[in-house]
């Protein structure tokens, strides 16, 4: 093929890719941009944004103590420096275009990440030769939950760990092959290259979260240890290891704080909690949820990775994904138990299905199987794109609560601390705008702040709730729609309702509500108390 004729054809793929991913990422737009204010997508964002914002006001931060959420303790977050400055990097860029350069970079970090993704794999799977690579980067770019991961609007850490993650597991799987396809390829990587890349992508990804990379990385490491010892302590890996350890050598030294383990531990008021919390829920291998994440192709997974076993003993570009076969597997069972892996889980299933499908001698079957089995996942865009009435009508809901509580919040900006009492998971979005701490936030830190504040709304007890908020400094207190207040917090605390919550007082009728609170303001969906002195 002539080069200019290449270069076309790489640019069509580049672009078509391009195209694919930002318009599954960015089709919420609506939801994040809201006359003329930016929106982010839950309670963990606004919190990432409150650590950015700190860092904007004084450069060079590093934020190891949250005192805008649990107040007046605070907290110490498990939370980094990377992703803080990769978004007050991308503002930067951005302000001599806005007035919301950081909002902005918030909005857009996640979705550009997943594009960078999508250059990597695009360029990897292309040196790796892989015959189906198309039903890789389709997949990557089309499925609903690594679109959630980084879609706009949603500057979480997730985005930035599944990027190192791919990179650092895309590196592994190049080292294990031996073709001489990647050998002999123009553009020469040699083995020590490859090697850095793979240490320096996990080391970032451990500094970001000690928690999935770790569990992903030990299962890399010991399934490469089992399968070739000598390659993984061969001398052009010994670059590749002194950099990951000097890595993470300046994460502690920056970070100075180890990684809390707290999780693995939890209380009854943290399990209480943590069944409310979407990410940590289990998914049934019966739940649908599978197949509109990976499409019909997950269920015949299991007999291709059987056949790869037996039959890719060659050093086909495929012939080496053991180790991607069983991080796929553990991740199936991790997802089953915490939704919150199914992230790493589709990631990996969209890295493995060219080797999964290479056996396949027949491309018209390949790519008519693919497109079949992409029909959860199509269903589940029709029901995004085009959603039905009442749908559509929670959507609107939601944009006007956002906008409601920013007013609300806005109002509480002071050079003084002026501490507030609300549900847990708006405290992070109203921390953020009003400058002001909480009591509760949105972390697992924050469970002191998270329980004091469910027992505040729930209490039918005047002295306890005047002690609650003595106890926490509290100026103002948010109220919300009684009904799912009431339900969340007698969830966290695993008590009854009582008769006459006090969150049902504040909402539905603030004439009745104790002295001690003065009816300061409201909208449609929220009041706002102020605690008398």
């Amino acid at each position: 093929m002539p080069r200019f004729a290449r270069l076309a054809v790489i640019f069509v793929e580049i672009a078509l890719l391009s195209a694919l991913i930002l318009a599954t990422r960015c089709a919420n737009y609506q939801d994040i941009f809201v006359a003329g204010n930016i929106y982010l997508v839950d309670a963990d964002c606004y919190a990432r944004m409150t650590r950015v914002q700190m860092c904007d006001a004084q450069p060079g931060l590093i934020v190891r103590h949250h005192a805008f959420e649990n107040f007046p303790q605070g907290t110490t977050p498990h939370t980094t420096a990377p992703l803080d400055y990769l978004i007050l990097g991308l503002s930067f860029l951005l302000r001599p275009f806005t007035m919301d350069a950081l909002d902005l970079a918030g909005a857009f970090v996640s979705p550009m990440l997943a594009l960078l993704g999508g250059w990597f794999l695009w360029w990897w799977s292309r040196r790796m030769k892989f015959r189906y690579r198309w039903a890789m980067l389709i997949l990557y770019a089309i499925s609903p939950i690594l679109v959630h991961g980084t879609e706009l609007g949603r500057p979480d850490h997730q985005s930035l760990l599944m990027l190192l993650v791919m990179i650092a597991i895309c590196m592994e799987w190049s080292l294990q092959t031996s073709s001489d396809a990647i050998r002999e390829s123009r553009i020469v990587l040699h083995i020590r290259g490859w090697a850095m890349i793979s240490a320096g992508a996990w080391a970032l990804a451990i500094w970001v979260s000690a928690y999935e990379p770790v569990i992903l990385f030990l299962i890399v490491i010991t399934t490469s240890f089992l399968v070739n010892r000598e390659a993984l302590f061969a001398r052009d890996r010994r670059a590749g290891w002194v950099l990951f350890v000097a890595i993470i050598a300046i994460a502690l030294l920056i970070e100075r704080r180890l990684p809390s383990l707290s999780i693995l531990h939890p209380d009854p008021i943290f399990r209480n909690w943590a069944g409310t919390i979407g990410e940590l829920a289990h998914v049934s291998p019966a739940n649908p949820a599978w197949l509109r994440w990976c499409g019909y192709l997950l269920l015949i997974a299991p007999f291709l990775i059987l056949i790869n076993i037996r039959v890719r003993r060659d050093d086909a570009p495929g012939g080496r994904a053991l180790p991607v076969y069983v991080l796929l597997t553990v991740t199936y069972g991790l997802t089953i138990w915490q939704v919150r892996w199914g992230y790493f889980f589709a990631l990996l299933f969209a890295l493995a299905l060219p080797a999964l499908l290479a056996p396949i001698k027949s491309a018209a079957a390949v790519w008519i199987a693919f497109v079949l089995s992409i029909f959860p996942i199509l269903r589940d865009w029709d029901e995004r794109l085009w959603p039905n009435e009442a749908q559509l009508a929670a959507r609107v809901e939601r944009r006007n609560e956002s906008a409601q509580l920013r007013d609300l919040a806005l109002h509480l900006r002071s050079r003084d601390v002026h501490p507030f009492l609300a549900p847990w998971w708006l405290s992070p979005s109203i921390a953020y705008w009003s400058g002001q701490p909480g009591v509760a936030g949105s972390s697992h830190e924050s469970l002191n702040g998270i329980e004091d504040s469910a027992r505040f709304f729930l209490s039918d007890d005047l002295q306890k709730e005047r002690a609650i908020l003595q106890n926490h400094r509290v100026t103002w207190i948010f109220a919300y729609d009684s009904e799912r207040v009431a339900q969340n917090s007698a969830a966290v605390l695993n008590q009854e309702l009582p008769l006459h919550p006090l969150c049902r007082v504040l909402d539905r009728t603030p004439g009745q509500a104790p002295r001690f609170l003065i009816f300061s303001a409201q909208t449609a969906a929220f009041k706002l108390y102020r605690a008398a002195d």
